[in-house]
């Protein structure tokens, strides 16, 4: 009897430990993703929803490089765009660097910024092609709504999934930063530019009135970005295939949850919006121990420690001079080295240094022997720079990367050199100041502490947000109505209008009303003077 009672009480527990835990039925996800290091972020988030048990579908073209067709974690929809991306990508990057190394002239810039926009357009020309394709065949489309899917996740830099996901009529989660133009935050919260500075501006937030200027005129460049060169390409499908029309910005705006890759630990304090979730540093983790031959090497380091370099996923080696002049540095430091490189060979290499075709960045970061990070100044690489509390020596080379560096320098936790810059003394000199100033250490220390300093993970809140969206069928309580305003009720420009006419009415009115009384007056006065 006693192992009765014991077997029903444990039953009791069990069933009552079951209720009370949180859980989410799995969702079926339609995900459509952007290549390169956009995909690294959606990838790890995707791996989190599968261990949930979520069903994902994954949209992705047939020349992708990083996007595998099978996986373990989803299925996917292979869609034949026809031409390369890659092709004309790599050859906007080595012109771009090459450009860069000349000098930061105005003529360099005013070509560097055409040749970007001319990139940007032809990229969202091709992926728009891999939604026409789609909506263009009745039987894909017949597949995807009879999938049934919660919700479509996308990355909005390029925007055939977001056109797809309102075709569909959809939920939509948004893993952003970068939208068709620009940052996300300037179509969606309000951004006075008098303290919130333009991507691609170098600005902080502390701007005089020059630098107001300067970031006004950016802004423009947005602008003319979004009006001419990539809304064109969406509006287009927009009449084509959504009733009753619509334009980019709008759609993005309607999306119920933004997860934005970035936090105020980094990103310089700005307004915002109560869909926008902060998932900064939602790919990083406790650092994993290393293989055995690399530990030797990072160890063999001895009390002078290890510094790492690597330049992300879309640059395998910088030009063979500027490579050759960095290599001579490191060969005379007592560090060791580790370089991601894929390039040739440096000539001057020291014996100090190991060049890699790839190494487990993470876990060097959150080694204890790793005392700087020479870097590009991607997101992924600055946000975990971050999260391991390892200075930065910033080389930027394109997009974002010189404000993801600024933000650092900004905050006394590494330093930028530019491209033009870079030789073997300018080099030396930054790197020294880097491994033995200890203010920049700390300084990247405490902002891992304010990073970490979290009641759950980002990549938890990352999580649970798409959950909330696949519970209640989106997230529509969250969203601001401005972006179904015209622009100028949005600035009240309309209303100040009709003020303005009141007011002038009745000033007029009085004016009026003071003069037909003093003519009045005289008329009576000429009167009895007769």
């Amino acid at each position: 009897m006693a192992s009765h009672r014991g077997w029903g009480l444990f039953v009791i527990l069990t069933v009552c430990l079951i209720s009370l835990t949180q859980h989410c039925n799995g969702g079926n996800v339609l995900v459509f993703p952007v290549d390169g290091s956009h995909w690294i972020n959606m990838k790890i988030v995707l791996e989190e929803l599968h261990a949930r048990g979520h069903s994902l579908t994954v949209i992705r073209a047939a020349n992708t490089l990083f996007i595998p067709e099978k996986s373990d974690i989803y299925t996917s929809i292979t869609i034949d765009l026809g031409e390369d991306v890659d092709n004309f990508f790599e050859v906007y990057l080595q012109e771009h660097m090459r450009a860069q190394r000349e000098g930061t002239s105005l003529l360099t810039f005013l070509k560097l910024t055409k040749d970007f926009l001319s990139m940007i357009h032809k990229a969202h020309v091709l992926i728009s092609e891999m939604a026409k394709h789609i909506l263009n065949d009745q039987n894909m489309v017949k597949r995807l709504r009879d999938s049934q899917y919660d919700l479509v996740l996308t990355d909005p830099a390029m925007a055939p999934g977001v056109i797809l996901a309102k075709y569909l009529k959809l939920p939509l989660v948004l893993n952003v930063r970068w939208i068709t133009s620009g940052e996300g935050h300037f179509v969606l919260a309000p951004s006075p530019l008098s303290y919130i500075p333009v991507p691609g501006s170098g600005l902080t937030d502390k701007m005089n009135f020059i630098q107001r200027i300067k970031n006004i005129l950016f802004h423009g460049i947005t602008l003319f970005q979004q009006k001419f060169l990539v809304g064109p390409v969406y509006d287009e499908m927009c009449d084509k295939y959504i009733e009753g029309g619509c334009d980019i910005i709008s759609l993005l705006q309607e999306a119920d949850i933004w997860l934005f890759r970035s936090d105020f630990v980094f990103e310089f304090p700005r307004p915002t919006m109560p869909n926008v979730v902060y998932i900064g540093g939602f790919q990083c983790k406790p650092a994993q121990p290393l293989s055995a031959e690399l530990e030797e090497f990072v160890q063999s380091a001895g009390q002078h420690g290890v510094i790492i370099m690597t330049l992300g996923t879309l640059v395998d080696a910088l030009p063979k001079e500027i490579a050759d002049e960095i290599a001579s540095v490191f060969a005379k430091m007592p560090q060791k080295v580790i370089w991601r490189h894929k390039g040739n060979r440096p000539s001057t290499l020291g014996n100090n240094t190991l060049m890699v075709d790839w190494m487990p960045q993470k876990d060097l970061l959150g080694h204890p022997q790793t005392k700087v990070f020479v870097a590009h100044g991607g997101t992924n690489g600055v946000q975990e720079a971050i999260y391991y509390g390892v200075p930065v020596l910033g080389i930027p080379l394109f997009f974002d990367q010189y404000d993801n560096l600024l933000r650092l320098q900004e905050r006394g936790a590494g330093k930028i050199i530019h491209l033009s810059d870079v030789n073997g003394h300018s080099f030396e000199q930054v790197l020294q100041q880097l491994l033995h100033q200890e203010s920049y250490r700390q300084n990247m220390q405490r902002m891992s502490r304010l990073h970490r300093d979290q009641p759950i993970t980002p990549m938890e809140k990352a999580v649970f947000w798409v959950e909330y969206v696949m519970r209640h069928k989106g997230a529509r309580h969250l969203r601001t109505e401005a972006y179904k305003m015209p622009w100028y009720s949005y600035y009240s420009l309309d209303v100040l209008f009709i003020l303005l006419s009141v007011v002038t009415a009745l000033l007029y009115s009085i004016v009026a009303l003071v003069r037909f009384l003093c003519c009045r007056r005289r008329r009576k006065a000429k009167t009895k003077q007769s």
